[in-house]
């Protein structure tokens, strides 16, 4: 891998686009007008790429117990008999606005995958828009899924019920590269580069997606620096109190249990940028459903670890910065040239124990 001291300026601007809260209530239409509405304001700042939450296009439905009427209309059908989820009637709108302004689009929705038989498989999902293209160049769904199948029934208790209508992704961890979204990219075939190695941080940028519980799993982020990867997209809907097993909210009181709930959050971010030498861009939903707090923390996050930009309210706004993917480099060269340092042999209790086991007692 190169490690070249002054690798080329690889400039992008990108935005996390938070979004405040989202009622039951609310209707598609109004929350597209918003999401399109942060769309224009990127355009007037010149953004490459933008980058919406977790389950971006609703409500935070997994906190509420659902009958299969109440529950299919939180879903877009990806069927690539029609065009896939770039046409889906419920988010073609953003798309075509993104294809016009030539900005490309990270944002996350709930998926449901058609069988051949006429059932289907449900998975909370992102996919990655890309403008130069007018099309799905990535698509990730969310492995690590919290909360649980049955309801609670503790008196009071907050419902997490992701695990009742997503199944774990099947897709993994795929890095891609965003074809247009810096100039000069060199190119597979480019003459002017004799050594493959040579071409190393200087292609099209290597895009990874999370969803939400997945940013606090090392192993996700490990696979994707095992790519090189160079920008992370995160969304997210996390609560701003922490829950007990039974679902009901920790002893703290809420601004106690926000603050620590966003220090998880942080570190998560933070670290694993730093551990894999990658950007990231971390985007909340945030403010109160429906009487339902969200923790904030929207941030763009520097390979070395420290924040770059951050979101100052808990409503829609949009957060905007300048980067340069070549400060990917020095990580990637140096402290984390995973070519050089990694030992395989000692890491093989991560794929072969799926809990923690303790030592014999003494």
């Amino acid at each position: 891998m190169s490690s070249a001291p002054n690798p080329p300026k690889r400039p992008v601007t990108v935005a996390a686009a938070q979004m405040g809260p989202i009622h039951l209530a609310d209707s598609r239409d109004s929350v597209l007008e918003r999401m399109c509405a942060l769309l224009q304001q990127a355009s007037k700042q010149k953004v490459n790429l933008i980058v919406y939450p977790e389950l971006a296009l609703s409500t935070f439905f997994p906190r509420y117990l659902l009958s299969e009427e109440e529950l299919s209309k939180f879903f877009e059908i990806d069927n690539p008999a029609t065009g896939g989820i770039r046409n889906s009637p419920g988010v073609k709108r953003l798309f075509d606005l993104a294809h016009e302004l030539g900005i490309d689009v990270s944002v996350g929705y709930a998926e449901r995958n058609v069988q051949p038989d006429g059932s289907h498989v449900d998975y909370n999902s992102n996919v990655y828009y890309s403008a130069k293209t007018d099309g799905i160049v990535g698509k990730y769904r969310k492995v690590h899924l919290p909360g649980a199948v049955e309801p609670y029934t503790a008196p009071g208790a907050f419902q997490q019920l992701e695990k009742r209508y997503f199944r774990p992704g099947d897709l993994g961890f795929p890095a891609f590269r965003a074809p247009g979204l810096v100039e000069g990219a060199v190119r597979k075939g480019d003459q002017s580069v004799a050594d493959p190695k040579e071409s190393v941080g200087k292609g099209d940028p290597i895009i990874g997606m999370l969803i939400c519980n997945d940013r606090r799993w090392p192993e996700a982020w490990r696979v994707y620096g095992l790519q090189g990867v160079e920008i992370v997209c995160c969304g997210y809907n996390t609560t701003a109190f922490a829950t007990k097993p039974t679902g009901e909210i920790v002893d703290l009181s809420l601004e106690e249990a926000e603050k620590e709930v966003l220090l998880h959050h942080n570190l998560s971010v933070q670290s694993n940028s730093y551990f894999n030498a990658c950007f990231s861009i971390n985007v909340a939903k945030t403010g109160s459903e429906d009487g339902n707090p969200l923790v904030g923390g929207t941030s763009i996050i520097h390979p070395n670890g420290h924040f770059i930009k951050t979101a100052t309210t808990k409503d829609d706004e949009l957060v905007v910065a300048a980067i340069d993917l070549a400060d990917c480099r020095r990580g990637k060269g140096k402290t984390f040239a995973f070519e050089k340092h990694r030992r395989l042999e000692h890491y093989g209790m991560i794929l072969e124990r799926l809990g923690a086991e303790e030592p014999e007692l003494l």
